[in-house]
Order: structure tokens, then sequence, then C-alpha cells
């Protein structure tokens, strides 16, 4: 009697639990017949949970998670390239009839057939974990081998565009869960064409993993959208001729007050300052040059550095200065242009503006430092900076 769906299913699960040695099902299994210039059989599948010490040798060890059987012999699980580095996670057995077995391992690891064996074995992994449920991906696969598919972006070449389909983020649009970079998309506003990293209403991808600045450095776009990372300066999120035109006339209307800030508040602490086009409620933000290091970057970067000593290139990146942004449509903001038109030597406006050092007491937060600063300079309360934030809007929208 032919079995049935859920037969061949509970053979396959036992065969892994068997194959592996664990009492838990696979994430994902698959089982097909590869022909064309090598013919061979094959079972892979994704365990629950990542092997003990999968990383303590990464790129170094021997995988002995594939074994390779010629004609139903088994011949050897000691193969290092059976499997990319980023994939040395997945198990299963291959069983080819091409391949002799009057030769050593070690001409056999040499054997061309074993690289089309390999391409397609890859091919295979990956068309396997596509096919895993989102709830089953998210919940048990991201968790466990997230950090291998993020590996596999910054090294693998030839297959860096599907496994930049596996990658999860979590993101402003819902922090509680996480999202691929196609949702991403999809979620996109009208006219908006990058995907932004880190804000008015635009979905930004949180980089919440040290791993996570080089995958996607490696990664030039998804779907034909470029990256943008909101740390850095120059965001743009309307390329319009409005939007242009709109912003040139606010850039004018506060140009003393970057002038101000670059030559004569806090001059030797900045690269430069302009009017920003991203910033929604903060007054202000320091931001990386286009070609600078995020905070982020910078603080993986000096924690690698003092763990190796200090390179060339990290003492340059580390000394860069940054990019101070100011938000037009901050209430204090505005009030400091009007007084630097009327006195640059205002002592209490060249107070505030100093750019200060990271704070001994992290208690008091940059909200209550903001609400000193209101008070200090008569500016009101939330309430009011919120109507003048408006006002402004509308005065924008009418430019």
């Amino acid at each position: 009697m032919a079995e049935t769906i859920q037969e061949v299913e509970d053979e396959y699960k036992a065969f892994c639990k068997s194959f592996s040695k664990e009492s838990d099902d696979p994430v994902a299994c698959i089982h097909f017949t590869a022909e064309g210039e090598v013919t061979f059989k094959s079972i892979l599948f994704v365990p629950t949970f990542v092997p003990r010490g999968l990383f303590d040798e990464y790129g170094s060890k021997k995988s002995d998670y594939i074994k390779l059987y010629v004609r139903c012999v088994f011949i050897t699980d000691d193969f290092r390239d059976t499997m990319p580095k980023n994939l040395n996670f997945v198990k299963g057995v291959v069983d080819s009839g091409g391949l002799s077995l009057n030769v050593s391992c070690e001409t056999l690891q040499q054997h061309k057939l074993l690289k089309v064996i390999r391409k397609k074995l890859v091919h295979k992994t990956l068309d396997m974990i596509k096919k895993i449920a989102d709830e089953k991906y998210n919940d048990t696969f991201w968790k466990e081998f997230g950090t291998n598919i993020k590996l596999g972006v910054i090294e693998d070449h030839s297959n860096r565009t599907c496994l930049a389909k596996l990658l999860r983020f979590q993101s402003s649009h819902h922090p509680a869960d996480i999202t691929s970079l196609h949702q991403d998309v999809e979620r996109m506003k009208e006219k908006q064409d990058k995907i932004c990293l880190m804000a008015g209403g635009y979905e930004v991808i949180y980089l919440t993993e040290p791993v996570v600045e080089y995958c996607i450095q490696a990664l030039p776009e998804f779907d034909g959208k470029r990256f943008q990372n909101v740390a850095k300066e120059g965001v743009k999120f309307d390329d319009s001729e409005k939007t242009k035109e709109s912003h040139e006339a606010v850039e004018k209307e506060f140009e003393p007050l970057p002038n101000w800030v670059k030559d004569k508040a806090i001059k030797d602490k900045i690269e430069k300052a302009m009017v920003s086009q991203c910033l929604t409620e903060s007054l202000c933000a320091l931001v990386a040059s286009q070609y600078g290091w995020s905070g982020n970057m910078e603080r993986i970067m000096k924690a690698q550095a003092y763990q190796t000593g200090k390179g060339i290139s990290t003492n340059y990146h580390a000394s860069r200065k940054k990019t101070f942004e100011i938000n037009p449509r901050h209430p204090l903001i505005r009030d400091m242009l009007r007084r630097i038109k009327e006195d640059e030597d205002d002592k209490t406006v060249l107070d505030l503006a100093v750019v200060e050092e990271p704070d001994e007491e992290p208690e008091e937060t940059a909200e209550d430092k903001e609400q000193d600063k209101d008070k200090e300079m008569d500016v009101g309360t939330d309430e009011e900076k919120q109507e003048t934030a408006k006002e402004s809007t509308a005065e924008k929208d009418e430019l």
C-alpha cells in the first residue's frame, strides 16, 4: 500500500534524528536526485540547534556533517569544501555513482565533479531554507543560524542575492518582530528609493549586531534599492523639485546658524554644520560623513582595536570629526537663530551650543538636558513645541 505524505515525512524525521543523534525534529529536510554532468542522490537537513563549537574554528575546521557515499559504499566525511563555510551547519548524505571507488580520498577531493556536486548542494540547501514557513523561520531558524546567513552575504559573492532574501532585521515598523528586506521594500513610501538603516514616518532597519554592519557593507543593494544609513550625513527621502526648492529656502533662512556653529561655537569639534532633512523631533544630531564610520561601527572597531592593538586605519577613522546637523523645525533651534541674528556673542547661546562629552552620570538623559535648555532659553512646553513644529511644517509645504 502506498505510504501517505505524513508517513514519508515521519521516516525522513526519523532518519535525520538517527543520523545526527539528536532527539529533536529537523527544522527543514530535502531529498532530491541531481542529474546532468554528475548524477547523485542526497538527503540534507537543518538541525534544530547550532552544533556545538560551530564557530570555534570557523573556516579552518573540516566539516564532518556531510557524508559521501559512492554506489552506497561509505567513502568519507572528512571533506573541507563539501559545503561553504557559512552553511557548515547543514547535515546529510550524498551518494554518487559517477565517482570512482579506486582512488584515494586526497585524489577524490580534487575531482572536478565534486565542484559540481558542491554547487548543486548549495543551490538545494538555499532552496530548502527559503521554503521554511515564516513563523518557523523567524522563531527557530533565524535565532540559531542568522549569523551564518549574514556571514554568507559577506563571503559568498555568487549567492549573495539569494542570501540577502533570507536576512532578517528588527525595524521601526514593529520593534517586537523581525522583518525581511523584501517586506521592508513592499512597505516603502511613494518616491522612497532607498532602504533606511537606523525619521519621520519612514521605516528604518536597525543594525543591532556587530556582524550586520559588515553584512550590509558587502550588500550594495536589494531588489534595486540601495541602502541609506541615516547615521551619516546627507540623508534624503524625496528628491522631487518641490522638495529641493523647499529645502533650499530653509537652508537660506537658517544659513547664519550653521555658519555660526561651525566658525564660532564648536569649530574645533566638528567637520561642518548643516540643516538636516530627516530630523523630526530631536533638535540636532552628530552624524558621520558619507565615507566615515557610523557610531555603531566606530564602537565595534574600537572594541577590536583594544584587543589587538590600534592600527593606523582605526586611528584615522576614530579621529575623524563628525557633521553637526540641526533640525530647522525645532523651536529651540528657531530661537537660537533669532538670538544669533540679534547678537552673535550671546553668552547663553554659546554655552548651550557646546558639544558635551559622554555623561558621567547616565541617569541624566538627553531629554532632561533638553528640558533644562528650554527653561534657560524660555522656549516653552512640549505642547507649545509641537504647535510650533506644525506651523513650521505648514510654512514649508507652502514654499
